[in-house]
């Protein structure tokens, strides 16, 4: 999953069903797979504060994943702190895979390896720290600036 669950879905069949690619609609099965969230103050469904899709309760979770035999749901689609976080009891996990993302964030990013026996174990790719992140982007500016010195000084000297 990108984003979530939808109260329209029946049956896992229909991901299979949707048509792609496609323009996501700003209403239902697409629109929530991509779009829900999962919400810890929150049982069953309820409006989701950026203004699309669904939030849902750790109930939701246990009903979907009991009703089509499944163990885990995993999802992507939020930063979270140190790459990986739980809900609903360790049966759905948030996946983030992008550290300190867009320069905005100091989150870690995760990973997850599935064994043959179906065990999951996370890696976490560290973010770097933020002084050597903006020490490189100093360096950066520095050298571009030299470089546009240089070229001012040759175009003058011609």
């Amino acid at each position: 999953m990108h984003g979530g669950l939808s109260p329209e879905m029946e049956t896992l069949g229909q991901i299979a069903d949707l048509r792609r690619p496609c323009d996501v609609p700003d209403v239902g099965l697409m629109c929530d797979l991509l779009w829900s969230d999962p919400d810890t103050t929150v049982s069953g469904w309820a409006e989701n504060d950026r203004g699309v899709s669904f939030v849902f309760g750790a109930d939701v979770v246990a009903a979907f994943l009991e009703r089509h035999d499944l163990d885990l749901l995993v999802r992507a689609h939020q930063v979270v702190e140190d790459g990986y976080e739980f809900f609903a009891g360790r049966r759905l996990v948030t996946l983030f895979s992008a550290p300190n993302y867009c320069g905005e964030f100091d989150n870690a990013g995760g990973m997850i390896s599935v064994d043959a026996d179906l065990m999951c174990s996370f890696r976490i790719l560290k973010p770097s720290s933020r002084s050597a992140r903006f020490a490189a982007r100093a360096q950066a500016q520095q050298a571009a600036q030299q470089k546009q010195q240089a070229a001012a000084t040759a175009a003058t000297a011609a």
